[in-house]
């Protein structure tokens, strides 16, 4: 009869064990889900397969439009003076209230590749007259995206709104982990 009473009482001790292991879990599991930044049914998501990232927009930029235009890395020394030495391309999403009349401000996105960022950040040449360079939003095994320096330096409208949806981080890398440094 004590074998009976051993054996009952181990398995009461696995059942309490099984139901605290799933109370571990289910705690576990639901403070990560909790952790994890939600996007939210009202977002517009610009996806760029050509570089490879996506851009979270809120809802009011529905119907927005892309522009792509191009950077331009000017030489440092002297020899080359303001000869072009870089290029790359700088997509622009535009917000849909923009006119010529009433420009907003757009969100710029500089793509560059490894090899450009590096020589950009060895000085080897530059973006405009700003005195610091672009900042980094991401990168991807082939890309870096970034901000330019003095984006906003016009303050037109919309410029809050743009600092606001940036503060965000809502670029990001696809099909890959963010190799951002």
């Amino acid at each position: 009869m004590k074998q009976v009473g051993v054996r009952g009482g181990n398995d009461v001790k696995r059942a309490s064990l099984f139901v605290l292991i799933l109370v571990l879990c289910v705690t576990l599991f639901g403070c990560i889900n909790e952790e994890r930044p939600q996007q939210s049914s009202d977002s517009i998501v610009y996806r760029n397969t050509e570089y490879g990232f996506s851009f979270s927009l809120p809802e009011s930029w529905q119907d927005y439009t892309i522009i792509t235009e191009e950077w331009e890395g000017f030489a440092l020394d002297g020899l080359q003076g303001d000869e072009i030495v870089e290029t790359g391309p700088l997509i622009l999403l535009r917000h849909p209230q923009w006119t010529s009349e009433e420009p907003r401000q757009d969100i710029p996105i500089m793509v560059f590749t490894l090899n450009q960022w590096n020589s950009l950040q060895q000085e080897k040449f530059h973006i405009g007259a700003a005195p610091i360079g672009p900042k980094e939003l991401d990168r991807n095994e082939q890309y870096i995206f970034a901000l330019p320096a003095r984006y906003n330096y016009a303050f037109p409208t919309g410029y809050e709104e743009v600092e606001s949806i940036l503060e965000g981080n809502p670029l990001r890398v696809n099909g890959t982990k963010s190799l951002k440094q």
